[in-house]
């Protein structure tokens, strides 16, 4: 087999606040954002890979979904355990002081972890936990 990752799907629940820490505070190119119903997919990723790509997508619009798992899923965002993004960079100091500069949550200040990596990690304006870890 020859599977490559194409796209991977990231909740949002404010497609403008999304919009801008993926774009102006990451540094993603937008790739697309489509609307319907009044809700966004909006197709986000990062220049240096242009065949993968993160959609970030109104979890509300799930099919099947019922209304307590809607809920659910809302507390597990706001709590930052529903989704996770680990990114990679040559640079976490400066790029953390990028992150930092902007208005996202910092969890955890670069650091070098027991299991061999040294990341930090923020929070999404959805809740999601982003992990940046450096790449040598």
């Amino acid at each position: 087999m020859n599977l490559t990752i194409h796209q991977t799907f990231l909740p949002h629940t404010d497609p403008d606040a999304s919009l801008a820490f993926y774009r102006d505070t990451l540094g993603f190119e937008v790739r697309g954002d489509v609307e319907y119903g009044g809700l966004h997919w909006i197709t986000v990723g990062s220049a240096d890979q242009p065949g993968t790509s993160i959609v970030l997508y109104p979890p509300t619009a799930t099919p099947g979904v019922t209304d307590d798992e809607r809920r659910t899923i809302a507390e597990m965002m706001a709590k930052g355990s529903y989704a996770t993004l680990i990114l990679a960079t040559p640079d976490l100091d400066a790029t953390f002081e990028r992150v930092q500069a902007s208005d996202a949550e910092v969890v955890q200040e670069p650091t070098a972890q027991p299991y061999g990596v040294r990341d930090c990690a923020l929070r999404d304006p959805a809740g999601n936990l982003i992990r940046i870890q450096e790449r040598s």
